[in-house]
């Protein structure tokens, strides 16, 4: 009889999602002529852009005709998204990295556990708390979790770094050994962002360690802050000891078309000191297991890296961080503790009158018809908190802050 993978076997129930799907409906069941407002999702909503969204249609009308069909590419990527993407790194970060570094996936969540299998199973792995629960999820799922502590929600195996209000949701690198480090800047689901000295510790930890630094950089353009890092190669020694995972999601609209990139250098150093093993492995794993991404979402992300694309991706990005600052001004008016929402999509608001994450969000739900992301379903440091998302259209931002500073 063939068994279940103990690993995912082991994942801990995601009760997050589902029970703020069916606290919502029980709302709307019962006051049916109220409308929900949901800052709870990290969803775009608005129009891919027309750079875009013409490129892609040119894609689709060349694979209506023989002469100009394509079938499979290469399963590192398009080269001529590959090269667009190296020439980005080195415009807009300074940094110069070859286009075989890059490995175009079908998003950066995907590329985040699948990194993993590189690795030995023996890796021992550190996590932010709060984090993107994709990071700890594929840990366990891959056999390196260890045992679930159900008091805390976490595992034996896995080293927790804590992001809490006095190292400004910053965390430091660990005091004991790890190989894979998961970093996310800016912040999911916190907001807040790493200075260049912060990001130096964990450079230093890496080398140190003969660790491995995976950075998602998935919402880097929206960092506005001078002297913020977008990439972990804008800081010194990063190339020999980091990963680095980027998205068309979120600056370009591709929640849904499905598009992203990871950096595997060649420079990577593996355990043993030595350089492109890492590179070589990703590289196999990927032509074994992976057909490349669509060929229409790759000649999108191609127009989405040209100078007119680039604006017009940085314009939406503009739209949503002006969501952001209207209720970061909403929140403040209320007298209410929060960070991010300046380089980030995404405010994590402290709950008021020490209510817990769940208690807080039935309030904001039944006073306001506003929904947000309980903050303890992104780890034990999130309990108190809440994430608030600025991915909505306007009129249903401006209605969310009406609520919020009528009801609450």
């Amino acid at each position: 009889m063939a068994g279940a993978n103990e690993g995912f076997a082991s994942l801990s129930e995601s009760y997050l999602f589902p029970e703020v799907a069916r606290r919502i409906r029980a709302f709307q069941e019962k006051y049916p002529e109220k409308r929900v407002l949901k800052l709870s999702i990290g969803n775009t909503t608005e129009a891919i852009t027309p750079t875009i969204a013409r490129a892609m249609e040119d894609k689709v009308r060349s694979l209506s005709r023989t002469d100009t069909y394509s079938g499979y590419g290469d399963e590192q990527g398009e080269s001529a998204l590959r090269t667009a993407l190296s020439r980005h790194y080195l415009k807009e970060y300074g940094v110069s990295i070859d286009e075989d570094d890059f490995f175009i996936s079908d998003g950066s969540k995907s590329d985040a556990a699948n990194i993993q299998q590189i690795f030995s199973n023996e890796s021992i792995v550190a996590v932010q708390d709060p984090a993107y629960p994709v990071y700890v999820d594929s840990t366990v799922a891959l056999g390196r979790g260890g045992t679930l502590d159900q008091s805390t929600g976490r595992y034996s195996r896995i080293v927790y770094m804590p992001g809490k209000r006095g190292n400004g949701f910053v965390a430091s690198p660990p005091d004991v050994h790890a190989d894979i480090i998961f970093l996310c800047f800016p912040n999911n689901p916190t907001g807040a962002v790493a200075g260049r000295r912060e990001l130096e510790a964990f450079v230093e930890y890496a080398h140190r360690e003969n660790a491995v630094i995976v950075f998602d950089s998935a919402y880097s353009d929206y960092i506005e802050t001078e002297g913020i890092p977008h990439s972990i190669y804008q800081i010194d020694g990063a190339m020999d000891c980091a990963i680095e995972i980027g998205s068309f999601s979120k600056n370009a609209g591709f929640t849904g078309v499905r598009l992203g990139w990871a950096v595997v250098p060649k420079a990577l150093k593996s355990d043993d000191g030595k350089a492109g093993l890492l590179h070589k492995l990703w590289l196999r794993r990927q032509s074994t297991f992976f057909n490349g991404a669509s060929n229409i979402a790759q000649s999108g992300g191609i127009a989405a890296l040209s100078d007119e694309g680039r604006m017009e991706c940085l314009g939406l990005v503009g739209y949503y961080k002006e969501n952001a600052r209207i209720i970061s001004e909403a929140l403040s008016s209320l007298g209410l503790s929060f960070t991010g929402g300046k380089d980030s999509p995404y405010l994590w608001l402290e709950c008021p009158d020490g209510l817990s994450s769940w208690e807080f969000f039935d309030h904001l739900l039944s006073k306001t018809g506003v929904a947000v992301t309980p903050g303890s379903g992104f780890g034990s440091c999130g309990e108190g908190y809440v994430r608030i998302s600025s991915y909505g259209h306007r009129s249903d931002i401006l209605e969310a802050v009406s609520s919020l500073k009528e009801n609450l």
